[in-house]
């Protein structure tokens, strides 16, 4: 059974949670870790997990028919993902690869569930992080109609600085150019140029191993 401070820690979710809840919550949580490069979880598979990132980057993608990978989102620490298929018991319409060496926490379905039926306080963090989920692909999906590149990084890289979905990222997130490529949907050196294109505006700063965000709001509507 996970300790319970790290159980808080990890899962901003599980703070509010009464005694039984959180009792109910640290039952259920393992670990596991995944080398850089590994598929996490396997596109039809059924969802037998709610998983949330303690530390590392994984991204959220599949096959489309014609072989080409679309990529959904990025997850990074403090992010949890997958409730809605935890929710209705389906299979993964989605994979779900380790863009660096990554340590997931996992709530097993059953007391995913149970805490469903059982906490308020649960339930209200779900209904704010499925409304905001809903508000990132709606964006995501607008964004991968765009041509603008700088548009597209600058999207999939508001997505990462969510309040909601990270209460404690701050401004400033570790990431690579190569990285910000694979979420974005574009090669290295055109990551590479938005994101010199982005810094030029103001809008972000690039740094050594990362970037800090100075403008969210305009991060967000970029090219809009």
């Amino acid at each position: 059974m996970i300790d319970p401070n790290r159980l808080r820690r990890i899962a901003a979710w599980s703070r509010p949670l009464d005694g039984a809840a959180f009792e109910r919550a640290r039952a259920g949580v393992t670990e596991r870790s995944f080398a850089r490069g590994s598929c996490v979880f396997v596109q039809g598979q059924r969802f037998d997990a709610w998983a949330g990132v303690i530390e590392g980057l994984v991204k959220l993608c599949r096959q489309s028919r014609d072989g080409k990978e679309i990529t959904y989102t990025g997850v990074h620490a403090g992010g949890w993902f997958g409730e809605g298929s935890v929710l209705k018991g389906e299979v993964r319409r989605y994979e779900v690869i380790a863009l660096r060496d990554t340590t997931l926490a996992l709530l097993d379905r059953a007391s995913f569930l149970w805490l469903f039926e059982h906490s308020a306080d649960f339930n209200r963090f779900l209904v704010g992080q499925l409304n905001e989920r809903l508000g990132q692909f709606m964006g995501l999906l607008e964004s991968d109609r765009l041509r603008d590149p700088e548009a597209r990084v600058a999207r999939a890289l508001a997505s990462m600085f969510n309040p909601v979905l990270y209460p404690e990222a701050g401004a400033h997130l570790v990431i690579s150019q190569e990285e910000v490529g694979l979420l974005a949907g574009v090669s290295r050196p055109v990551a590479n140029q938005a994101l010199k294109a982005l810094a030029g505006d103001g809008v972000l700063r690039v740094e050594y191993g990362g970037l800090t965000v100075l403008d969210l709001e305009r991060l967000r509507g970029y090219g809009g």
